[in-house]
């Protein structure tokens, strides 16, 4: 195979991504030429209303696949928090590269910190899963919805005037915009999303070409601690509907995946880990999740799904 065609969004994280997938294809495969297939998703095009209001993470990747299926592109570059817990019949998820940082930053004007914001003050973000834990740790905050891509969630934050942004560490870093940080925050405050700082390449289940093209830039590891994390968002059955974290670190041989479901006002967080051996990843996800519904999480999650269908009726 001479030519691999790479689909990505347009946004400027999505294209540092997929020249950095190119990037690592044509180091390991000389000669290899790589094209960008680059396209707009319905997320990026519904920037007007919270993801959670337009149908959640899906929306960042259902054409890229399609792509893909249709034989436009031959592999998908995506941030792996954005892909769905099953994917589409016919397409896999070949490669997980090693994790980039997985934590969330404060990005906060005037040199503010999470530790140093006054009473009452506003902070952006993108998502309710932060919106959650930033809540229920300071039921104060105003939280304010950001969308759009890392440059305008920025710009977005200096015209309203607000205190900062929580986003993630890996795309500030990866676009070369650690200066705006001012804070690094902990994942014991705020546990990261499911596959948070993993770039996930994608591709067709039957084009073994591709796949043994893909092959080298396999990280163990960082399959093992995504594979846990990924099982626990499929039994939670979790997306950007639901404030849902799963964030898992691997030692050795041994798991540590650790849990949260919670309402987006931050009254009811419900919390949990779990460790175990690297070859169980996937049943220890599966088993957070289960001892997650049992202390609650069932009830959160149900009384999202009655809402969900009082809206659409």
């Amino acid at each position: 195979m001479k030519v691999v065609r790479i689909a990505t969004r347009q946004s400027p994280l999505a294209l540092w991504q997929a020249r950095h997938v190119a990037a690592l294809l044509t180091a390991r495969h000389p000669g290899l030429e790589v094209s960008l297939v680059e396209m707009t998703t319905e997320g990026d095009r519904f920037l007007s209303a919270p993801l959670s209001a337009v149908g959640g993470k899906g929306l960042f990747v259902k054409e890229i696949e399609q792509a893909l299926l249709d034989g436009r592109a031959d592999i998908a570059v995506h941030s792996l928090k954005d892909m769905t817990s099953v994917l589409p019949e016919g397409l896999m998820l070949a490669a997980v590269p090693t994790r980039e940082d997985p934590r969330d930053a404060f990005c906060g004007l005037a040199g503010l910190t999470l530790d140093t914001l006054p009473k009452g003050a506003r902070v952006g973000t993108s998502s309710l899963r932060r919106s959650c834990i930033l809540r229920s740790a300071r039921p104060d905050l105003e939280i304010v919805s950001l969308r759009g891509n890392v440059q305008t969630r920025l710009a977005r934050t200096k015209e309203l005037g607000l205190a900062g942004a929580v986003l993630a560490y890996a795309g500030l870093k990866r676009l070369g915009l650690e200066g705006v940080i001012t804070q690094v925050i902990p994942t014991d405050f705020s546990l990261p999303a499911v596959g948070q700082g993993v770039l996930a390449i994608q591709c067709r289940t039957a084009d073994a070409d591709v796949r043994g093209l893909l092959a080298p830039l396999e990280d163990a590891t960082t399959r093992v601690a995504v594979t846990a994390e990924r099982a626990l968002l499929a039994k939670l059955e979790g997306g950007c509907t639901v404030p849902l974290a799963g964030h898992a670190t691997v030692d050795g041989g041994t798991v540590h995946l650790r849990g949260l479901v919670g309402r987006p006002d931050g009254t009811r967080v419900v919390r949990g880990e779990v460790r175990g051996p690297v070859e169980k990843a996937r049943e220890l996800g599966e088993s957070l999740a289960d001892d997650l519904l049992g202390r609650g999480a069932a009830d959160i999650l149900r009384d999202f799904a009655r809402r969900a269908e009082a809206r659409e009726s």
